[in-house]
């Protein structure tokens, strides 16, 4: 009789105990990271995270800390939020600092001597100099912070549940406490917006984000998305603390942070990094996540008991034509603003009339202000309509400025600012489309243009899709345009649109008019794995043909036109979610990107692509392979105008894209025999080569192995 395995011992036969050994590794193995493990607190961080814990619970917004920026135990004391008595406390302490600078370390102040015991004992004269230079006023937020616990009750029990959904850290609960204090309608400096604090250009990865809809605005709706932009993070940069800093600085900003320390360790990348861009938020972003999640969690310690909001009852109602925001109240029985406050995605135009509440948005109804099932059978047919009020455009004119435009059409430079999303009155160009509000001045400006209005072509647009979209006949659009061959308009042509009768639908009409289905999408978006020769035809998408011819940068720039600075600036934000690296190496080489194509390299240049060829010891038929290196001729364009010029080639085809396309969640792939990148992207996931890269950073595509496991973004088309 034998006896059982564990009664035989360890080393049984057939290698038992190899086997166990297996099973118990695949076991520890599948288990999920521990909140420690996930989210470590590194010592060389605690400074930091004590520091964000006092600004969370001792001081509130009237008043703050003067402290180092650098040495975070160094806190000087408090300073009102009064400019003038903060600058003198401010010029007191460097006063004393610099005098503790010439060395003097006797007959010293009772200021003094309490400034010195802030530091460490062997303190340096030198360091002493540089702090006096430093010293920094960060605002209290004791206030916020409590106020912001008791809104979190409506959204604490959604956002656990998505991040459950996900599977990822309940710890990530916590981050809106550092954004924006669970305030839904926060607005930064930055242009970021909502309780996540979504910039304009990665959000529109992920949600819609024009003059109609933002859905940054609505924290619930919102909350899925930041879930997808961390876990893209964490996939990119591989540990939560580089995701969460990325959250804050980008991906891309933190990719390069990573490679220039050669280091992971987010207290290394914090101690090391000395990147333009990464200043005091950006170092401070992860222990300040740190300081929250302690304050959250012991939040009775610090503020006694919070009575926090309960979560609304909401009924989902799915609009199924555009209708007025005030025929849906009224029909309803609703408060119109009761109704705007539930749904804040919705913008200004919407409420004031403007615009119609979309086709197919879900809007968000009290539970105890509705009753039945049937709600949208409330409404009668004549508030239904199959198209969108039309938008009112003008195409700026050089010399042109904001408050000239907003004089010319009766309306305000904060109006304009508002529906065109822009952050800057002083930079719009030539060329420019803004679109108006609907006054009778703009009206005026929509008769003009034969009586209809004009419209710009995007990407994925075709001749069928925009007539139905504005209830005109296909024949109409073409003869009004002259347009003999209606298979070739391209992204930002202008056409006009006859003026539509917009037909109130009854409830006998037919059916909505639907874009026809886009049978282009996967030619459309594939990309082969490698970069034909000069004319780029085989890596392009016809999608984004007329990106090649990318506006130059110049020495001097005209009014309203930014600096190359800000130019720069401009376009570190629109790539902050892009992990690429656009930059030249210290050898004059760069690494080869998906779209990219001798051609573009050369244009770049100043140079002809044969010159590129012969430098890199290329024959005419080699292609350019994404992932490799190629060497540079920077004879007649310097590195930074090259890099500008290649960064704004691809924020460009970003934003087109995106214009069109938005990313709706993940899946993972296993490659198999036979698979090439180029197959998988194009007939599977219909995804551009680029932003595969981008969720794969490490990913040698034209090495792919069976077994392994790709990330692919899934896409759906932008109504």
């Amino acid at each position: 009789m034998r006896r059982p395995w564990y009664r035989r011992g360890f080393f049984g036969r057939g290698g038992r105990r190899l086997a166990l050994a297996c099973a118990l590794l695949a076991v520890l193995l599948s288990l999920p990271l521990s909140a420690d493990e996930a989210l470590p607190r590194p010592p060389g961080l605690e400074d930091a995270i004590q520091f964000w814990i006092r600004v969370y619970t001792e001081v509130d917004t009237d008043s703050g800390f003067l402290h180092d920026p650098y040495e975070m135990s160094v806190i000087y004391g408090r300073a009102p939020d009064d400019r003038e008595e903060r600058d003198k406390r401010r010029e007191r302490i460097q006063a004393d600092l610099r005098v503790l600078a010439t060395g003097k370390r006797s007959g010293l102040s009772r200021r003094q001597r309490r400034l010195l015991a802030l530091w460490p004992e062997d303190v340096s004269d030198a360091t002493l100099q540089a702090a006096a230079d430093r010293i920094r006023w960060q605002r209290g937020q004791s206030d916020r912070f409590r106020d912001g616990l008791q809104r979190s009750g409506a959204y604490r029990d959604h956002i656990q549940r998505v991040i459950e959904e996900k599977g990822l850290p309940p710890e990530l609960a916590v981050l809106p406490h550092v954004e924006s204090s669970f305030t839904p309608y926060a607005r930064s400096s930055a242009a970021a917006a909502g309780m996540w604090q979504f910039g304009r250009s990665t959000g529109r990865r992920f949600m819609r984000i024009d003059h109609i809809v933002d859905i940054r605005m609505d924290p619930y709706l919102t909350t899925e998305h930041a879930m997808s932009l961390l876990e893209f993070n964490y996939n990119v940069l591989g540990t939560w603390p580089l995701a969460l800093t990325a959250y804050n600085h980008g991906a891309n900003g933190i990719a390069r942070a990573k490679a220039r320390v050669g280091s992971d360790d987010i207290a290394v990348i914090v101690a090391d990094y000395r990147g333009r861009a990464f200043g005091f938020a950006s170092r401070n972003f992860y222990a300040q996540f740190l300081a929250a999640l302690e304050v959250d969690r012991n939040h009775r310690e610090y503020f006694g008991n919070i009575r926090f909001d309960p979560p609304p009852d909401f009924v989902e109602v799915k609009t199924d034509a555009f209708i007025g925001a005030g025929d849906f109240a009224r029909s309803l029985e609703v408060s119109l603003e009761q109704l705007r406050a539930d749904n804040p995605a919705l913008r200004p135009p919407v409420w004031n009339g403007d615009k119609r509440i979309p086709a197919g948005f879900t809007l968000k109804l009290r539970a105890e202000d509705v009753s039945g099932t049937e709600l949208l059978a409330m409404i009668p047919g004549h508030f239904k309509f199959a198209v969108q009020i039309p938008d009112v455009e003008y195409r700026v004119q050089r010399g042109d400025a904001l408050s000239v435009i907003a004089g010319r059409f009766d309306t305000t430079v904060r109006e304009l600012m508002v529906i065109n999303n822009l952050r800057n009155a002083n930079f719009i160009r030539a060329g420019q489309v803004l679109v108006l509000p609907q006054n009778e001045a703009a009206h005026r400006h929509l008769a003009a243009a034969e009586g209809g209005f004009i419209y710009t072509v995007r990407s994925g647009d075709n001749i069928s899709r925009i007539a139905a979209r504005y209830g005109v006949s296909r024949e109409a659009l073409l003869s009004v345009n002259n347009i003999r061959d209606p298979r070739i308009i391209h992204p930002g042509d202008r056409i006009n649109i006859p003026g539509p009768e917009l037909e109130a639908l009854d409830s006998q009409a037919p059916a909505l008019a639907a874009a026809p289905p886009e049978t282009e999408a996967t030619g459309t978006l594939a990309a082969a794995s490698s970069v034909s020769p000069e004319d780029g035809s085989g890596e392009l998408p016809r999608l984004f043909a007329s990106l090649s011819d990318v506006q130059q940068p110049s020495s001097s720039t005209e009014p309203g036109e930014p600096s190359m600075e800000e130019a720069n600036a401009q376009l570190a934000e629109l790539l902050a979610s892009d992990p690429s690296d656009y930059s030249v190496g210290e050898d004059g080489s760069v690494e080869i990107h998906a779209s990219e194509t001798l051609g573009h390299y050369a244009d770049w240049l100043g140079i002809r692509a044969w010159d590129l060829r012969r430098l890199n010891g290329m024959d005419y038929r080699d292609p350019v392979i994404i992932g490799e290196r190629l060497t540079l001729d920077f004879s007649r364009v310097g590195v930074p105008e090259f890099e500008l010029q290649r960064r704004r080639f691809h924020s460009t085809l970003q934003q087109e894209f995106f214009s069109s396309y938005r990313i709706r969640s993940t899946e993972q792939y296993r490659v198999k025999s036979g698979d090439n990148i180029g197959t998988i992207a194009r007939e599977r996931y219909s995804t551009p080569i680029w932003l595969l890269r981008q969720y794969n950073p490490g990913l040698e595509i034209n090495h792919i192995q069976p077994g392994q496991q790709i990330t692919l973004p899934l896409l759906e088309p932008v109504q």
